[in-house]
């Protein structure tokens, strides 16, 4: 069954008016337990936006992204993906309008604005299960965030001490520009553009879920500490809290190759999931 556009278009609003809860929790325990007075101020105003944003039903950030969405359904489901696709573009191009979004696409080369649906975006992502479902989630990405990625191909020497310089050196380059309290996405091995697509992967787990492998959850850990502990703070502005969450994901990789990504999501890290029961679809 495939959604109609009013759903996709209510799919959108709730995820560019709102963050998860998740992220909303993790950003009123930083400014609970933050001691530097003027991250506080930058905490209380980012809390005093998301509250604003719900009530008022606007968009927390005037940067309302550019369309991600990943699809994840039964191997065996009958739905067109064409038919999908094009329900979904015409839901983006209603709610570009109603909510409203500010159109953010644009061709590569000319600059020429194209509202919010362009040439191959939005970027469509699948996930084929053997479980029973069918869920949209939508990711607004922002520039500020997404322009702060970095890829690199190290040394297999390089080992795991190579990898957490390079993660530090990327969160540090980027300061105050991604909008801290970021979540920071690595994605590790594969090839270098599947070592991004896991970094980007990486930012859909909630906050309280950590890598099920027991050695990558523990480097997710370190990195927390590590990174929190440069000081840069919210909005760069110095204090304790600079992300909220590391994800890694990994893949294996070639025996003479160590890719390694690093993408940011900033604190507003909108997401929504548009989820099929019973013939019906909800958003949460």
């Amino acid at each position: 069954m495939i959604p109609k556009k009013e759903a996709i278009v209510a799919l959108i609003k709730k995820a560019v008016t709102s963050v998860p809860k998740d992220v909303e929790e993790a950003i009123k325990t930083a400014f609970k337990e933050e001691d530097n007075d003027i991250a506080k101020i930058q905490l209380k105003n980012i809390i005093d936006n998301i509250e604003l944003a719900k009530k008022s039903g606007l968009p927390l950030c005037q940067d309302t992204g550019i369309p991600l969405f990943y699809i994840k359904m039964n191997s065996s489901s009958k739905i067109e993906i064409k038919k999908l696709e094009a329900v979904i573009e015409e839901g983006i191009r209603e709610a570009t309008e109603e909510i409203p979004l500010r159109p953010n696409v644009v061709d590569p080369i000319t600059r020429e604005n194209k509202g919010n649906v362009g040439e191959k975006i939005p970027i469509f992502y699948y996930d084929f299960t053997e479980e029973d479902l069918f869920e949209i989630t939508f990711v607004p990405k922002g520039a500020g965030s997404e322009n702060m990625s970095r890829l690199a191909i190290l040394n297999p020497s390089d080992g795991l001490e190579g990898v957490k310089k390079f993660v530090l050196n990327a969160v540090e380059e980027a300061g105050g520009r991604p909008c801290p309290p970021t979540i920071i996405g690595v994605g590790i091995g594969g090839t270098s553009d599947f070592s991004c697509f896991l970094a980007k992967k990486a930012l859909l787990r909630p906050l309280d879920k950590r890598n099920e492998r027991r050695d990558i959850k523990g480097l997710e850990e370190e990195l927390f500490e590590i990174l929190n502990d440069t000081g840069i703070g919210p909005m760069g502005l110095g204090g304790r809290t600079t992300v909220l969450g590391v994800h890694v994901e990994c893949a294996d990789t070639h025996t003479a190759s160590l890719p390694v990504a690093v993408n940011f999501q900033c604190w507003a890290a909108r997401r929504a999931t548009l989820r099929e029961r019973e013939n019906e679809f909800e958003v949460v």
